[in-house]
This record gives C-alpha cells, structure tokens and sequence, in this order.
C-alpha cells in the first residue's frame, strides 16, 4: 500500500465504456455434487482461507483442509459427473450457436485432476481426440494452411513434471509445443477448441473471442479476478462472458470483487436472469402470434414447416412498426438465450418456439439485410426441414434468390423477375423486390455513378412510402398491388437505362461521360444540341483514357492536374459552356476513378 487510493477504474465501468462486456454466471456444482455434506466442505474450506492472520493453529488446519478437499475434488466419480455434465453443456452450446467459436477454457484444481477429467471427456467423446487442422466444413485459405497446425479438439496445457506418467509426459508435450498450443487457441479456424487448464493462461492470456470458462478451482481474491477475466474481452457478436461454477466460486467472487469496488460486486448477472429474460421475450411473442396459426411448424411435414415459416415472416411485416417490435424482440431473446441455452430451463417445446421465432427473424433479416447472422442458430431440425424443402419451388424461391452460396446471377434476366412472381406473399415479394432492386442500383452505380445515384434517390422514395404503410391500408390488396407494381417500374426503368448506350451509338462509359454532362447541362438551364453532347462525351473519354493508362493515375497530383486542364481546353474548344469548371472536372474525375476500379481496366 502506498497511501490512499488516488483513482480507481473498475470492471463496471469498463463494461459502460465498452471495453469489456459483463460476465454471466452460473452454478453447476449442486447438479455434480448431489452430497450437501460435500458441498458444506468446500464451503467451509473457503471460509478458512478467508481468515485474516495466520497463527500456527490457521496453517496447521489450512493444510489438513486442503489435503481433505484435494481428496473431495479428485474423486472418481465427482470427476466422471463434471465431465458428463461439462461434455453437454458445450454440446448444447454449440448446437444452438450460443458460443462464438466454440473456444471454452476449463480450470482445474491440480495437474493430475486435469488429467482425470482430460481422459473422462476423451472417453465420452473419441473424436475430440482426433489430431485436425480445422472442423470439418471450415473454408481456408492459403494463408489459413499455413498457419494452422493439425491439434486435437481439446489438449491439456501445462508444464511437465519428472513425476509424470509417459502417457502424461507425451500428451503435455515440451515448451515449444505449448508456444504452439497458444498461437492455435488464438487461432479462430483452429480445431484447437477446449483448453484444459491449472495455472497456465489465468492471467495476461487474451483471446477476445474466448466466452465460455469451466472453473473447478478454488480461488480468491485478486487470482478469480484475473481469472474470470479471460471471458470479458470485447469481440464482434459477443455481447457477454459465461462463467460456469463447478465448485462453488460465487460468493468468493463477490467478496473478491467488493475489495476493489461496491460496484463491481454488482456487475456479474446470475445466468437466472437471462432465462427470465428468454421467458419473459417469449411470453411477449407469443401475444404476437396470438392470431397466427403456427402449428404445422411444429407437427407438419418440411413443405408444410418452411411454408408455416415464410407465412409467419409475412404475418410480422404487417406494418413496419409490427416489423421492428418483433426483430427487437427475438434480437434481445436471443442474446440472452445465447448464455443460458446450456441450461436445463427449458422443455424440449419450449426449445422449437425459440427455434421458431429465430427463424423467422432470420427470413425477415434476410429480405432486408442479406444473409442473416442468425441462420446458424437455428437448431439442426430447422436447417434440416430448411435443406429438405428447398428443393421444392413456389414460395422457397426467397431462400434461394440472391444468397450468398449460389453462383451470382443478372437480377435482368428475362426469366429472373417470373421466379419473383411465384412469391404469392405480397410484403416478401415487396422485400425481396426492395433488397435486389437495392444490389442491382449498387452495382450499377460502379459503371454509371450519376445514373446509379438518381436510381437510389427513386428507390428511396418508393420505400419511405411503404414504411409509412398503415393496417387499414395493407389490408386492402390493391394498395400492396401498387408497390409492387411502382417497384416493377423502376426495375424496367433501369433496365431499359442500362441498355440506352446502344440507342446512341456509344458504349457503357462514353454515356456516364454524357449523362454527366447532360445534367449539368439541366442543372445550369443551357441548352447544348444532342449530336455535340454525343462527340464530346466520346471526346472526354479519350482524354481520361489517356490518363488512365498509367497504373497510379488517380493518386498522382501530377497527373490529376494534367487531366483538369486538359478537360478545360476541351470543353472550351467545344463551346460547352463555361459553367463551374471544378465541378465538371470533380464529377468526371469521379466516374473515371470509379467506373476504372471496378471495371479492373
């Protein structure tokens, strides 16, 4: 201690900042230590080590304690129950996609309980033995071969010692493979999952995607801290840590935590919290759907399921209010079922509406934003009544057109906007129009920036339009009709745009040159005859293509100034009027630069 203390910055408000995220807890030990007598010795053993001072008596007794709890904490079938327990938990986790990456971290007691529990969970599951270099179905790339190390699934991760069986001496391996062990765990595409753990990687061991940890060791004080901690780091999609307590580390935690600040002690939800939360979500839900007939979801056939979900998406995008109350809810339902769907809390039917309810965000999410980040939550029945139907046509069409997997497609091809037309839900067909629509006017700005822009202001209005859309009007067909119809418009407006370079005899960037001119030509009230905007179009082209060959041409000042002047004389030559010339130069630089990048001439 060095005086009083100046400042303090705590877990709690890191986790305010951002830095960090919050800490789930939940308590296993009763489910794997079924004597309460054994229970009240481990809590006991705390209270002992808690004690302030050590007289000789206090040592005496802390090491009769501690050689009584090492014989409680390593017997046999404590440690074949934490491992059955512990190998469904992660299952159950994994299954339902409520963990990040699969990487979980388990903290033993002492090496040789390790161990115990290593060949207990190796014997439940063989294949997690199996050395690989990643999970079956992993993409990789080149650079992905060459870092990755074939490792089993789950490796002990401690030093040898001259008293270790050969079995044990071999599987520890030496200190470059435990330097190899830890460049694999911080590997995300490693098969390298579960790390089995006693002292090594507790403190200063960071891997921000690491959310799940297994701890059955007695810790205080600033060690559980440092420990838990592991759990806490900020990474994309994870918004909590899960810490689950095989020896009853809850009220040393909170003792822990009240020595460096009240507030921190506060900062640790009980995983009962999130399951109320899922209750809680799903009660809301289900007054939602309270009109919805959902049945054949649960009790028909794959046809009969995918079609009950693609109804259940439409039933939710009645109005754009309904819309945002339901992607909210399963959003928050399903952020607090990621930390407790390791739990025993829910019924099997309990689990299908979970399931149900994602999946029909994800359909929703999917006509909107793209490919939807919750389709991998969906459990295997889902995506396996998903696989089954698909191959059907109809109404599966919105979970075939546009994805990702498929192999890319030309939104205008003749037969393309018929497949659209099988849609028989009016507001998915009006999604699915909106979001290729959207891609389409993207990628057609990359050819013809101005063109694209004013196809975007069009498609922005004809969606504001129909987020204002009201009950009472949805309910009336024709209103529906008309949006899509004013959409369908657009669609033939743009491609009719698209092929128009042809009518003037020139080619795809000779008319962004000219549409580029023409409007300024409107913005600034002028008129300049047809034939002349057609040459000097063609005219302009030269000129960038003259710039252009150089391989560094848009970063170049040397260059940009050469074109800008040499645009000024040939405007000038050509009687084109003398509006702003910065602004022309600024608009055709653009369409060059860009037209060039993605065109890769």
């Amino acid at each position: 201690m060095f005086g009083e203390i100046v400042d303090t910055y705590t877990m709690t408000e890191s986790v305010m900042d951002e830095i960090t995220v919050r800490i789930v807890y939940e308590g296993r030990s009763a489910k794997v230590l079924l004597e309460n007598s054994k229970l009240q010795e481990i809590e006991q053993y705390y209270s002992m080590v808690a004690e302030a001072g050590a007289n000789e008596y206090q040592v005496d007794e802390s090491k009769r304690q501690i050689t009584q709890m090492r014989t409680i904490l390593g017997d046999p079938g404590r440690i074949e129950a934490i491992a059955r327990d512990f190998v469904a938990h992660y299952e159950a986790r994994i299954e339902e996609g409520s963990t990040l990456l699969g990487k979980a971290m388990f903290v033993c007691s002492t090496r040789e309980i390790a161990y115990q529990l290593y060949q207990e969970v190796i014997a439940l599951r063989p294949t997690w033995a199996e050395v690989l270099a990643a999970d079956s179905g992993v993409e990789l790339s080149e650079k992905d071969r060459k870092e990755l190390k074939p490792m089993a699934r789950v490796n002990m991760v401690m030093t040898r010692s001259k008293d270790d069986s050969e079995v044990l001496w071999n599987a520890l391996g030496t200190q470059e493979y435990r330097k190899e062990l830890d460049r694999q765990f911080k590997n995300a595409k490693s098969n390298f999952k579960i790390a089995i753990v006693v002292d090594m990687w507790l403190t200063g061991f960071d891997v921000p995607f690491l959310d799940t940890m297994y701890i059955d060791k007695p810790l205080q004080e600033h060690s559980l801290i440092q420990t838990i901690s592991r759990v806490n780091r900020k990474f994309e999609g994870k918004s909590k840590g899960l810490v689950v307590d095989y020896i009853g580390i809850k009220k040393q935690m909170n003792l822990a935590l009240k020595q460096y600040s009240t507030i921190d002690s506060q900062n640790f939800e009980d995983i009962e919290q999130s399951i109320i939360v899922v209750k809680d979500h799903m009660d809301l839900l289900n007054a939602v759907f309270h009109n919805f007939d959902d049945s054949l979801y649960f009790f028909g056939s794959p046809i009969q399921q995918l079609n009950t979900l693609n109804k259940a998406a439409e039933y939710v995008q009645l109005t754009q209010k309904l819309e945002k109350r339901f992607m909210n809810l399963v959003k928050r339902m399903k952020a607090a079922y990621d930390i407790c769907s390791g739990s025993a809390a829910f019924t099997n039917t309990e689990k299908d509406k979970i399931h149900f309810y994602i999946a029909v965000r994800s359909i929703v999410f999917k006509l909107t934003k793209g490919e939807a980040p919750d389709t991998d939550q969906m459990n295997a029945k889902v995506r396996e009544m998903i696989q089954e139907a698909i191959k059907s046509e109809g109404v599966q069409e919105i979970f075939k057109l546009g994805d990702g997997d498929q192999k890319e497609v030309d939104i205008f091809e003749a037969d393309y906007l018929a497949k659209i037309d099988k849609i028989k839900l009016p507001h998915t067909k009006i999604k699915l129009l909106q979001k290729l629509l959207a891609k389409a006017i993207d990628d057609f700005k990359r050819i013809n920036k101005i063109k694209g822009v004013d196809f975007s202001k069009k498609m922005q209005h004809l969606v504001e339009k129909y987020n204002e859309r009201k009950e009472a009007d949805v309910l009336q067909s024709e209103v529906l009709e008309d949006f899509t119809n004013e959409i369908i418009d657009l669609y033939y407006a743009m491609k009719k745009e698209k092929e128009s370079f042809a009518e003037l005899g020139i080619d795809f960037e000779e008319k962004a040159f000219y549409d580029i001119l023409k409007a300024l030509a409107i913005k600034y009230d002028f008129v300049y005859p047809e034939d002349k905007l057609v040459h000097l179009a063609q005219q302009v082209k030269d000129v960038v293509d003259d710039k252009a060959k150089y391989t560094d041409w848009s970063k170049r000042d040397d260059i940009k100034a050469e074109l800008k002047v040499d645009l000024i004389i040939l405007l000038a030559e050509n009687d084109y009027p003398p509006v702003d010339r910065d602004e022309v130069y600024k608009e055709i630089f653009e369409q060059a630069e860009n037209f060039k990048k993605y065109s890769g001439r």
